[in-house]
């Protein structure tokens, strides 16, 4: 399986979108938009920024581990 580690985040604030790279092992609770500097969080039920505002799902979850709850 091929692990996407780009993920385009789109603040829920101001609409700003920016590719990132995620980390391989881990999920980023935090993520601050260099446009408004709106600190996002995951929504309820997400364990990282990616999976609540990327266009791909952090990589734990797309191999199908838990690791981040």
């Amino acid at each position: 399986m091929n692990i996407i580690l780009k993920s385009t985040i789109t603040c829920p604030n101001c609409g700003h979108k920016k590719e990132e790279t995620m980390p391989e092992n881990a999920c980023q609770y935090f993520y601050e938009c260099e446009n408004c500097k709106q600190v996002l969080k995951p929504k309820q039920n997400d364990c990282c920024v990616y999976c609540s505002y990327g266009t791909v799902k952090c990589p734990p979850k797309q191999v199908g581990t838990n690791c981040c709850e």
